[in-house]
C-alpha cells in the first residue's frame, strides 16, 4: 500500500504491473536523455555571440532534427503498444469476481460458487481497531487465490464509479448498464488496497477496496466457510 513520502510506484503483485513499472523506467531514460542534450545545447549557446551563416538554413541538419525525434518515438511506442495488448489480454480465468459499485460501497459476488455474495463497506474510524488500516480497510474484503487467472466484471447500480487496485495494475471504470472486465494474476499473498478513482459523490474517498491474497487451500476453505 502507499505509505507517507512514497514517491514511486507501489510494489507489484502481479505480472502487469510489474510491466508497466518497466515501461515507466524505459520512458523515463529516454526523457531524462532528451532533457539532458536539450540543456546541454541551450546552456552551450548561451556563451555562444558567433553566428555562422550556414546554419541559418541547412537541409541536413533539419533532416536530422526531424528523423531523430521520430526514432526515438518509435523507441517508446512500439513497447507501449505491446503494454497495451497485454493489459487487453483476457486468459481463461480460473475464477470469476462479479463487482457492482453503490454510492458509497461495493458489492462482490462470485459466480462460480452457490450464493457468495456480500457487500463491503469502509470500517468507520469509530470501529476501528489497532490491526485495521484508518480510512482504507473494509468489513469485508474480497478473497482471491493467488498464481491463479482471475477475470473480474465491474458494473455499477447508480452512478460512475472506477474500481482501481495499483499494486495489481487495474484499473476501470464501473459504469451502470455496462459491464467492463479486466484480468489478473496475482503472484503472491497479502492485502492490496484501492480506492474509487472516479468521483462519484459526497463520500467518494471513503469507498475503498481491499484484495486478500491466499493460497488456493485457504481460499476452497474460505469458500467453504461462506457456503455453509
Amino acid at each position: 500500500m502507499a505509505t507517507w513520502g512514497s514517491l514511486g510506484f507501489q510494489d507489484s503483485a502481479s505480472p502487469l504491473m510489474e510491466h508497466l513499472i518497466y515501461f515507466h523506467d524505459h520512458a523515463m531514460i529516454v526523457l531524462t536523455l532528451i532533457t539532458a542534450f536539450v540543456g546541454y545545447m541551450m546552456i552551450s549557446l548561451l556563451p555562444n555571440t558567433f553566428t555562422n551563416r550556414f546554419l541559418l538554413e541547412n537541409q541536413k541538419i533539419e533532416i536530422i532534427w526531424t528523423i531523430i525525434p521520430a526514432f526515438i518515438l518509435v523507441f517508446i511506442a512500439l513497447p507501449s503498444l505491446r503494454l497495451l495488448y497485454l493489459l487487453d489480454e483476457v486468459n481463461n480465468p480460473s475464477i470469476t469476481l462479479k463487482t457492482v459499485g453503490h454510492q458509497w460501497y461495493w458489492s462482490y459476488e462470485y459466480s462460480d460458487f452457490h450464493q457468495i455474495e456480500f457487500d463491503s463497506y469502509m470500517i468507520q474510524p469509530s470501529d476501528s481497531v489497532d490491526s485495521t488500516f484508518r480510512l482504507i480497510d473494509v468489513d469485508n474484503r474480497a478473497v482471491l487465490p493467488m498464481n491463479s487467472q482471475i477475470r473480474v466484471l465491474i458494473s455499477a447500480a447508480d452512478v460512475i464509479h472506477s474500481w482501481t487496485v495499483p499494486a495489481l495494475g487495474v484499473k476501470a471504470d464501473a459504469i451502470p448498464g455496462r459491464l467492463n472486465q479486466v484480468s489478473f494474476m496475482i503472484n503472491r499473498p497479502g492485502l492490496f488496497f484501492g480506492q474509487c478513482s472516479e468521483i462519484c459523490g459526497a463520500n467518494h474517498s471513503f469507498m475503498p477496496i481491499v484484495i486478500e491474497s491466499v493460497s488456493l487451500d485457504c481460499f476452497l476453505k474460505w469458500v467453504s466457510s461462506q457456503e455453509e
